[in-house]
């Protein structure tokens, strides 16, 4: 199956590439058995057990059962004619042996009892008829459903939620700029209403046929992706009876127990990350409770011989497996290490380490691997522990993977610094050996594969820019200049991919190649898919220097973006629409929205807040660090 050209990906993650086939069935078994035989074969399986429990326990002349008693001591016997240890063998010394040796007949005894009470339990089952058989079985089937349920609803404990400070308000005082933002939040309640009437609950929503749709990153399942995704910006522009509708439908529909293959990476940075941000935003402790459900589901996909998770995981089942096409089973950079920031706060908030170790293994196995040129390639053999493919981008398979190493250290108050080292050497690296300058003098990251430099940038690397802004603040030798300057000018390169195509929208990629200049040169790179990273660039930089230059850009986005992309992208509501307008927002609202001291946005646009440290030390919560 090949991913549609015009798929929706928005934020860090992989590229539109032919996915190909499962690698194993989903279907269920073509032979049904009648219940009666079904349990006659597990009533005649568990005889067996009792039968060779009883036939096969340790002889007594060899092998004494003994109690963990301080007065009783289990040691190798020891002949005394050869004087060595005989580790087969063993000797019971103790006060009284003959009551082990009563202990032994009373077990005997008891086997046989149950395996006579099995055998008549049996004959009573078989008596029965195959409707009394049939409620037996579903009878069996509630109580194991709401021992489900009854672990899913645990109490978690209390912890301190961090000050919510900026989750509303930012109204600009100029009165252009407000009348620009208010346009916005009236795209953005256009398009949840045009969602709300023909998509409700699917993932998204196919505009032009007015069609609920789901793409294979989320299973076949309707677990309302559009809605999770919307929510924090729905909130934060104050459309509150919208919420409240997602807020709803969350409580009523979302379930978790679906049998949907589903990436780990988009459902942890859209749906964990989502319902967090919801959570921290308005305090409402059913979000919390969903994302530690989702979370759960989850961890089977880490049970891999090295701890780096599987791309897809069963949600029912648990089972995962990787892309096939991504370099022999590898699993990718920008998936698996783009998990920190939400692990680290679901660790928080349920005082289980479990999250915060698995995403800390991960960052561990990478530093003690050696790094070609100091870069990290995108592909990592999870059974094997080596590279795959040596192939490096800051673009799609690589990004967020470096974004993450920098926020995990802004999310610490700036403590975690083994991130920020690891941030650092890495931006390094990228610096020397892929971000080139142009003929034309326009700075841009390039991508190393097979052993050269590839002049060619992805509209995902353009998220770039707001990192390196972001990063200028703590980096290295006082160079905080040089990578604000870093930043603004692949910013300008961004801008200039838009600025020279006849819709003024960015394509999917762009070349540097000669005379061609951030022009796409392919027609398959000729697309645009409502991508956001450059308006997320804008932002950045707009907070970081106020050059009015970076709303003007991100008004000519919001224009064109507003008039044509029904029509440019089928499934455009679904996943990057609510991305889009969470950044246009804050690029036309005032800095006391969501300040960047206090919050630190996921790969997604989610925003989670700073976790300082007299926040974590709650009695009752042991992730303390």
């Amino acid at each position: 199956m090949t991913t549609p050209a015009l798929l929706p990906l928005s934020g860090r993650r992989i590229p539109p590439l032919n996915l190909g086939p499962p690698s194993f069935p989903h279907h269920r078994a073509t032979l049904r058995l009648s219940e009666k035989f079904i349990l006659l074969l597990i009533l005649s399986a568990f005889i067996t057990l009792c039968f060779g429990a009883f036939f096969f326990l340790p002889d007594s002349s060899k092998h004494k059962r003994f109690d963990l008693g301080l007065e009783d001591v289990l040691i190798p016997h020891v002949d005394a004619g050869k004087g060595a240890k005989d580790p087969g063998v063993f000797l019971i010394h103790g006060p009284d042996e003959h009551r082990h040796r009563e202990e032994e007949e009373r077990l005997r005894n008891k086997i046989r009892a149950d395996h006579e009470k099995a055998l008549e339990e049996a004959k009573e089952k078989l008596r029965k008829s195959r409707e009394e058989i049939r409620a037996e079985i579903q009878t069996e089937k509630n109580k194991v459903a709401q021992a489900m349920k009854t672990k899913e609803t645990r109490v978690l404990p209390p912890v301190p939620v961090p000050q919510r400070v900026g989750v509303s308000g930012g109204d600009p005082e100029d009165a252009e700029i407000r009348k620009k933002r208010d346009k916005i939040k009236e795209m953005m309640k256009h398009a949840w209403d045009n969602y709300r009437t023909y998509g409700w609950g699917h993932n998204e929503l196919r505009p032009i046929a007015r069609k609920g749709h789901s793409t294979n990153i989320f299973g076949s399942s309707q677990m309302g992706a559009t809605i999770v995704d919307a929510l924090d910006t729905l909130y934060i522009m104050g459309l509150h009876d919208e919420f409240m509708d997602g807020q709803r439908w969350i409580e009523d529909n979302l379930d978790f127990s679906v049998n949907s293959e589903v990436s780990v990476f988009e459902v942890n940075i859209r749906f964990i990350g989502g319902l967090l941000a919801a959570y921290y935003l308005s305090g409402e402790e059913i979000f919390k409770t969903k994302a530690v459900q989702l979370a759960e589901k989850l961890l089977p996909a880490f049970n891999t011989p090295t701890g780096i998770p599987w791309a897809m995981v069963n949600l029912k089942s648990g089972v995962g497996r990787n892309w096939g096409w991504a370099s022999a089973g590898s699993s990718i950079l920008a998936e698996f290490g783009t998990l920190h920031m939400e692990f680290v706060h679901l660790s928080y908030l349920t005082g289980d380490l479990t999250y915060y170790n698995k995403v800390m293994h991960i960052r561990k196995l990478l530093q003690k691997m050696e790094r070609p040129n100091g870069l990290y390639p995108n592909y990592l053999n999870p059974r094997t522990g080596r590279w795959g493919q040596y192939h490096t981008s800051v673009g799609g398979l690589g990004d967020s993977f470096y974004e993450y190493l920098l926020k995990a250290w802004l999310m610490s108050d700036k403590t975690d610094h083994e991130a920020r080292r690891m941030y650092d050497d890495a931006v390094e690296a990228i610096e020397k050996h892929l971000i080139k300058k142009s003929r034309g003098g326009l700075v841009f990251i390039g991508e190393w594969k097979n052993g050269h430099l590839e002049r060619k940038m992805g509209h995902l690397a353009c998220f770039a820019g707001g990192m390196f802004a972001l990063g200028a603040d703590g980096s290295r030798k006082d160079k905080a200049g040089h990578y604000l300057e870093l930043g603004a000018e692949i910013a300008r390169t961004c801008h200039e991919s838009y600025d020279r195509t006849a819709l003024k929208l960015g394509p999917e990629s762009f070349k540097f190649d000669g005379a061609v200049e951030a022009v796409a040169v392919r027609q398959a790179e000729k697309y645009y898919i409502l991508r956001p990273e450059v308006i997320e660039t804008y932002w950045y930089l707009w907070r970081f220097t106020h050059d009015p230059r970076y709303r003007q850009w991100g008004w000519e986005a919001a224009l064109v973006n507003t008039a044509i992309s029904p029509f440019v992208c089928a499934d455009w509501v679904g996943l990057s629409l609510p991305f889009v307008f969470r950044y246009l927002y804050l690029l036309f609202s005032g800095d006391d929205l969501l300040p960047l001291d206090h919050w630190v946005f996921n790969t997604e646009a989610h925003p989670l807040p700073v976790l300082r440290l007299a926040n974590t030390t709650l009695s009752g919560n042991p992730a303390v660090r």
